[in-house]
């Protein structure tokens, strides 16, 4: 990982300071701010990235489409799109879902100890994205039912935070489940929920994971 600072935060996400992103990853890392961005097509089908395998925490496995850290003058949104050509090679415009918080470890090298915003944007499956040398090393699209049958047989290969961040889908603020109505109605019902509870506990227990209750 380059030299950056990520938003310290406490567990309501209000922000306490900065720390070097290094040291927020490391085994009994710092809660700080995150985001992860899912994008999907009109079908409801999602884009999945396979970490590159540089990454120091989950390398070679899959993500959701992509996920960095906000700074401090950003919002989750606003992080979001400005890293989307960093990660993808495209620009596009996001919304705001919802929020959790993890801690997961990554072997004995490191962890997860974030609060983490998910995003979501819609593109055309004819939309071309560029495996971006060092963050990315393939692309794939997936339907909801597609996910479960893979979870089934190797979860361990799926990065928890994106499989939190689309298991919570249903508590996402009600305008954008209302917005995104079609494109999120595969990923919404109790089979595709219990398949990812399910593939969640093989990373880290329920006490570990919560949603992060927000005012309307």
């Amino acid at each position: 990982m380059s030299e950056e600072f990520v938003i310290l935060v406490d567990g309501n996400d209000n922000p306490i300071g900065t720390e070097e992103k290094v040291k927020c990853h490391l085994p009994n890392g710092k809660l700080h701010r995150a985001f992860t961005a899912l994008l999907f097509d009109n079908e409801g089908r999602l884009v999945l990235t396979r970490r590159a395998k540089e990454k120091m925490l989950w390398p070679n496995d899959w993500d959701g489409t992509f996920a960095s850290h906000p700074r401090e003058s950003e919002t989750y949104v606003s992080s979001g799109e400005r890293r989307m050509p960093e990660e993808l090679g495209i620009e596009g415009k996001l919304d705001y879902l919802h929020k959790f918080e993890y801690h997961v470890p990554y072997k004995d090298i490191g962890s997860e100890n974030e609060i983490c915003g998910t995003l979501i944007g819609v593109i055309d499956k004819a939309t071309e994205l560029k495996e971006i040398a060092g963050e990315i090393d393939e692309i794939k699209w997936i339907s909801s039912k597609e996910l479960i049958l893979e979870l089934e047989k190797n979860p361990q290969i799926y990065c928890p935070w994106m499989l939190i961040a689309l298991q919570l889908l249903e508590k996402s603020d009600y305008k954008m489940l209302e917005k995104y109505g079609k494109v999120l109605s595969t990923w919404i019902n109790s089979e595709i929920r219990e398949g990812l509870e399910k593939a969640i506990k093989t990373h880290l227990p329920v006490e570990k994971w919560r949603l992060i209750n927000e005012k309307n």
